[in-house]
């Protein structure tokens, strides 16, 4: 009877034992059921770098992996980003700095790219004039990676004279943001040509390149010649004009990119809806190269002048030769100070 006593008891204290796990674990799910409901929602991907996974907590910023590894392009600013599980994305342009050769260009794309909220291609792309049959997902992945709420700017001067290029901008975004940075015509010319004879020196002279007839009265200039003929900014204008409203341009002085920089970016920066963080305190005058340079530049923390190449000796330009020409633009640019509604003061 003691053995049949034993087993009964036995099999209550395992069913009461049953009873209360089941009766635990319910009540324990519950509550945990309950704790998740009251806390924020976590994101449910994951996001993997260096084989590490981490749960973010939601934000504003949309967080958007890059289409592929390659993260070349990726400033050593972006580096706190990334170690967050924040990845930036490749897009379209925002704005373009569509030219001038020779106009000062490469400086404005130096002094805008130092801006937080900008990021820029580095080099020059040539899309809209040498590989648009590449396609507008070739051109995205040119692009650096930038966060949502920062632009995509990048720079090819010779889009400005590309006949083709106006159409073919309007097509990717008709509200792209277009900056001009225009220059004495005449000083730009030569400029241009400097350059060329630079990487060919046995090239002709320029007053013999810039007229018609290289006798010595020079009658005609040679409105053929491309230094020449590029610095015809009103005609070109006029193309980019059909396809988009002066509003959307921003003319930048050449002149005033090299005298007062920090001037002119204030004017870059309104104009693209940046706050004002490029200031006087970002730039110093270098007096052997003549040009503004950076106290710091994207991506490093010691100063940066432009290249070698930038900040040429110009020749010697006989006097009456320069006079011809400027005689020559002045219908011009009178042309395009009314269009642009900006007095640039080329004499």
């Amino acid at each position: 009877m003691e053995i049949k006593t034993y087993k009964k008891v036995a099999i209550a204290l395992i069913i009461l034992g049953l009873i209360s796990f089941y009766l635990s674990y319910t009540y324990n799910s519950c509550i945990v059921a309950s704790i998740a409901k009251s806390l924020p929602k976590w994101r449910r991907d994951s996001v993997v770098i260096n084989e590490n996974i981490h749960l973010h907590y939601s934000t504003s910023v949309r967080v958007v992996p890059l289409l592929d590894g390659n993260e070349s392009f990726a400033s050593p600013k972006y580096r706190f980003f990334r170690e967050q599980g924040l990845r930036p994305v490749r897009q379209l342009p925002n704005a373009l700095i569509v030219g001038v050769k020779k106009g000062g260009t490469r400086a404005l794309l130096e002094f805008i790219r130092v801006h937080p909220d900008v990021r820029a291609a580095g080099n020059e792309i040539h899309f809209f004039d040498k590989y648009y049959s590449k396609g507008f997902e070739w051109y995205r992945q040119t692009m650096p990676p930038t966060l949502e709420g920062q632009l995509t700017i990048e720079k090819t001067p010779s889009y400005f004279v590309t006949k083709e290029a106006p159409r073919r901008i309007h097509l990717m975004n008709p509200s792209t943001k277009l900056l001009v940075v225009v220059r004495d015509p005449v000083t730009r010319a030569i400029s241009d040509y400097t350059q060329a004879i630079s990487k060919k020196p046995d090239m002709k002279k320029f007053e013999a390149l810039s007229f018609i007839n290289s006798s010595m009265r020079m009658k005609e200039v040679d409105t053929s010649w491309g230094p020449v003929k590029l610095g015809l900014y009103a005609r070109y204008l006029l193309r980019w004009l059909k396809y988009f409203p002066l509003s959307q341009f921003l003319f930048v002085s050449g002149e005033r990119l090299v005298v007062d920089p920090a001037m002119e970016l204030k004017r870059v920066q309104d104009f693209l809806g940046l706050k004002r963080v490029v200031t006087e305190k970002h730039f110093y005058f270098n007096s052997t190269k003549g040009f503004p340079c950076l106290f710091k530049s994207e991506g490093r923390g010691s100063p940066k002048c432009l290249g070698k190449t930038k900040g040429r000796n110009h020749p010697y330009i006989d006097p009456g030769v320069l006079q011809k020409l400027r005689d020559f633009y002045r219908p011009f640019n009178n042309r395009f100070y009314q269009m642009t509604g900006i007095n640039f003061g080329w004499s």
